[in-house]
Parts: structure tokens; C-alpha cells; sequence
């Protein structure tokens, strides 16, 4: 069986690269060549920009078709739009990656399944993706290509320690604040539920629907159903560093005064308390079970930033956000 992966370097597509080979897939990559230590053995590897139209259609016909084609990298409508293009008739399923940020927020009951409504009007990413998948769903009924729509929750690997109000860029600025004893800003009450995914276990479930044509004009979760709040979330990462956390909790909507780039992502998707059902997923790919805990893969996550020291680089604005943060907290709170 015959892959292309657009992107398939980054946190999430490269544990599922590598996955797809070990599962025995003749697996071509196209990026831009930044991340060659994240391309697995075995995978062929095209460079080039992928704003480039004309560039990776050539590329792309040079492969002949594709059993699986795997749109890692699109933001916006243009760039499926674009695949349509180049790969109507050439391939058997296209799989696009959205989002779970793509449903309405607040939710309309706490279990999510794949037919909620998709309208979050708090996080312009989520609307972005929603985009992406209705022109993937134009092109299914109008053309019938041949779409498979898989939705993440928040996946993390080896490269990235997450927490919500931390930093997405240089995660090791949340991890020298705990091991400095310096508070740390959690939303909320800190007991909202999320689902932490290993990109491993994410995986299994990816490589599992690679392939099925059960699974044509249709999404699916691929979520971990361990389901903790926001304080067990940080206390698992001050464990896996040896140090524990001082947590301070603020509503999200003060966050993101003093961090406005999180204004979406806390009030468009992680200060909602839900479960994501991977039900549907499950009944297509029964083998799918998520074997690492939050607890075990961000202690791997803390060993490796710890064994690459070019890692622990700080955010600086983030760092002086989050202590402007805790000063206009103390403030506000009553006198004892």
C-alpha cells in the first residue's frame, strides 16, 4: 500500500510516519526538509515549499497515484482546495487532520460524538478548520472524492510538555518555573476535564483508518479516554520533574488579557469540561488502545528535554505575561 504524506515531521505526523512504515506502507514524505532527524527509516523524502503549486503537482505526478494521501499541513480552505486539484482520480482516500476545536462552544452535551454542530466562535483556528472540512465535504458530494476527516484533541509527544495556559513554542518555560518554586496560572478552578493524547497511541488509530474505505465521507475522534482536569495536568508534569507546582487559578478571560493568543484557546476549547467519544473509530479500528498515560509520556517528555538541553529555551514575553498575571491577582484578592 501506497502513502503520501504532505507534511509528516511535525509532534503529531511523525510518530504516525513511523508508525505507518513498522505497519509495512510505502511511505513518501513532502515538506520542506527542516526536520530530517523526524523522518522515520524506510520513508522516501521529497523537499520542497509547499506554497508551491506548481512545484508539488509535478512532484506528486512523478508518484503515479496513492492508495492514502495525508494533508498534514492545511490552515485554510485554499490549500484542500488545491489538493482536489492535484489529486482527484489519483488517489483512494485523502485524509484531511482537523480539530477538535472545529465544535460549538459552550457544547451542547459534555459526551462530544462527530455530529455535534461545528461553530466555535471563539477561536479563529477552529473556524480555519472548520473551513478545511467543508471544502473537503464539497468535494465529496460534488465530485466524490474520496475524504476521511480526523479530529485531535490535544496530542502531545516527546517535543512538547502541554498545559494550557503554558507555552506551545518553548515548553520548558512552564517546567523552570516549577522547579524555580514560581507560581504557575491555571484557568478556571483547575478542575475542568481535557484528554491528553500520546502521538503514539495516536497513531495506532491514524494508521488504522489509513486505508479502510468504511471510513470515506466520513470523521472521527482519535482521543485517549484517560480524562484528568487541569490540576491533575500540572501536578503529573511537577512529578515527572521532581518539584511541585504552585498554581494559581484565574478565570480564562483574565489569562487572556495579559496573553491575548490565548483567548481561543482556552475560551474556544480547553476551558470546556467534555469527553471526546472515540466510539466510532473504535468500532472501525478495534485494536485501537491508547496504552500511555499522561503520567508516563510526559515524564518521557521531561527525560528528553532534559537530554537536549538546545530545548529548555524560555519564552520571554510569555514568562513576563504570566508574572504580570500572579501581580494583578494579588491585587484584586481581599485583605486578610
Amino acid at each position: 500500500m501506497k502513502a503520501l504524506f504532505i507534511g509528516g515531521t511535525g509532534l503529531i505526523s511523525s510518530a504516525v510516519s513511523a508508525h505507518a512504515i513498522e505497519r509495512g506502507w510505502d511511505l513518501t514524505l513532502v515538506n520542506r526538509g527542516r526536520r530530517p532527524e523526524f523522518t522515520p527509516k524506510g520513508a522516501k523524502n521529497i523537499v520542497l515549499d509547499l506554497n508551491d503549486y506548481d512545484s508539488l503537482k509535478r512532484a506528486v505526478a512523478s508518484g503515479g497515484s496513492y492508495d492514502v494521501v495525508v494533508q498534514w499541513t492545511a490552515f485554510g480552505p485554499d490549500r484542500v482546495e488545491q489538493d482536489v486539484d492535484i489529486f482527484n482520480g489519483k488517489v483512494g482516500q485523502y485524509i484531511l487532520i482537523s480539530t477538535s476545536a472545529v465544535y460549538e462552544r459552550p457544547m451542547k452535551r459534555h459526551i462530544v460524538t462527530e455530529d455535534l454542530p461545528l461553530n466555535n466562535t471563539y477561536w479563529q483556528y477552529g473556524r480555519n478548520k472548520r473551513m478545511c472540512e467543508d471544502a473537503c465535504m464539497a468535494a465529496y458530494r460534488d465530485l466524490g472524492f474520496p475524504i476521511t476527516i480526523v479530529r485531535p484533541s490535544l496530542t502531545y509527544g516527546l517535543t512538547q510538555i502541554p498545559f494550557a495556559a503554558g507555552s506551545w513554542r518553548y515548553p520548558w518555560s512552564l517546567c523552570k518555573r516549577i522547579l524555580e518554586g514560581r507560581p504557575i496560572v491555571s484557568h478556571g478552578d483547575g478542575l475542568s476535564l481535557w484528554q491528553m493524547t500520546h502521538n503514539t497511541d495516536f497513531a495506532k488509530g491514524f494508521v488504522g483508518l489509513m486505508g479502510r474505505a468504511q471510513a470515506i465521507g466520513e470523521a472521527y475522534h482519535i482521543v485517549s479516554d484517560e480524562v484528568l482536569n487541569w490540576d491533575q495536568i500540572a501536578y503529573a508534569i511537577g512529578d515527572a520533574l521532581g518539584a511541585k507546582p504552585k498554581i494559581v487559578h484565574m478565570s480564562a478571560e483574565q489569562i487572556a488579557r495579559f496573553m491575548p493568543d490565548k483567548y481561543g484557546d482556552l475560551l474556544g476549547d480547553k476551558s470546556t469540561s467534555c469527553f471526546y467519544d472515540c466510539t466510532k473509530l473504535k468500532r472501525l479500528v478495534p485494536d485501537f488502545v491508547c496504552t500511555v498515560p499522561f503520567a508516563t509520556g510526559v515524564r518521557l517528555s521531561v527525560e528528553y528535554f532534559l537530554a537536549h538541553p538546545e530545548l529548555q529555551v524560555i519564552d520571554e514575553e510569555w514568562d513576563a505575561a504570566a508574572d504580570a498575571l500572579i501581580e494583578a491577582d494579588k491585587l484584586v484578592q481581599p485583605k486578610p
